[in-house]
């Protein structure tokens, strides 16, 4: 005997959701990465540049697993997360190239990152309440790519440091609202008994 077909779904939608918790982790640990790379005022620039390379692998491997359940468009979230994950290795190979060659490139990578987040932020919209929060962060990471671009003041590469730490902060504060959106929906399909 086979179960109807939304028993089936509503069964896997339960599941899903109830991973919900796996976003405050990730959110965690971008908020520590965060906080570890502001903190470094004269810091080795290969460590950096491996911090990088976590940064983009992490960030590749969410978006490989967003694309595994996204119902439309995975095929994004396979490329970006593709590109993140070449880009972190290519990053922990040659960790010192990386810290300069990304502090050269810096508002180029500002401005894909910004675009990345508000595509994200449009296709989530229907789906989640807290949309305009990755909006938000988007739009001010274009400003700061069109900014960072034009800057002849500050060294580029304490500029890196510091961008670098304000894209992994609010990278995990996406990544906690994204748990609690979760976290509602999980409870409104799974209601106390």
């Amino acid at each position: 005997m086979t179960e109807p077909v939304e028993a089936v779904v509503l069964d896997v939608a339960r599941k899903a959701t109830g991973l919900w918790w796996l976003w405050i982790v990730s959110g965690t640990a971008w908020v520590v990465i965060a906080l570890v790379v502001l903190q470094f005022d004269d810091a080795s620039v290969k460590t950096v540049g491996v911090i990088i390379g976590l940064m983009f692998l992490l960030s590749g491997l969410q978006q490989l697993f967003i694309a595994m359940v996204a119902d439309r468009l995975g095929w994004v979230w396979a490329l970006f997360g593709g590109l993140f994950i070449v880009a972190g290795i290519v990053s922990l190979i040659e960790p010192k190239s990386t810290f300069h060659g990304v502090a050269d490139i810096l508002g180029f990578l500002f401005l894909i990152v910004g675009v990345f987040w508000t595509v994200q932020a449009f296709v989530e919209k229907d789906r989640n309440e807290l949309w305009w929060l990755g909006l938000i962060s988007g739009l001010l990471m274009i400003v700061l790519a069109f900014w960072t671009s034009g800057q002849f003041f500050i060294d580029k590469a304490y500029l890196l440091l510091v961008f670098a730490g304000i894209w992994a902060l609010m990278h995990g504060i996406t990544d906690f609202a994204r748990a609690f959106a979760l976290r509602a929906v999980h409870r409104a399909l799974d209601p106390p008994v």
